[in-house]
């Protein structure tokens, strides 16, 4: 879905950061200002808030889940 804005004010924003930037439309100058608002705002998520999407994809096991660690160990080196 596109994005309509009628603010004069906001078009004037985006006209000013076009030529402040260099952008060479005020498309791309408002997605890059939008970018990097969306990722401080990402970085400024509590950490356990961050960690939470990562730990969510790991296998809830970890490392250290069940089974014989010694004798997997051994069989990746090559022991007996």
């Amino acid at each position: 879905m596109a994005l309509y804005i009628k603010d004069p004010d906001v078009d004037a924003l985006a006209d000013e950061l076009k030529r402040l930037t260099n952008a060479p439309t005020k498309a791309e100058a408002v997605r890059v200002a939008l970018r990097r608002s969306v990722d401080l705002a990402r970085q400024r998520l509590p950490m356990e808030d961050r960690l939470a999407k990562a730990f969510a994809i790991v296998d809830p096991d970890g490392p250290f889940g069940p089974g014989d660690h010694k004798t997997t160990t051994d069989e990746l080196w090559g022991e007996d």
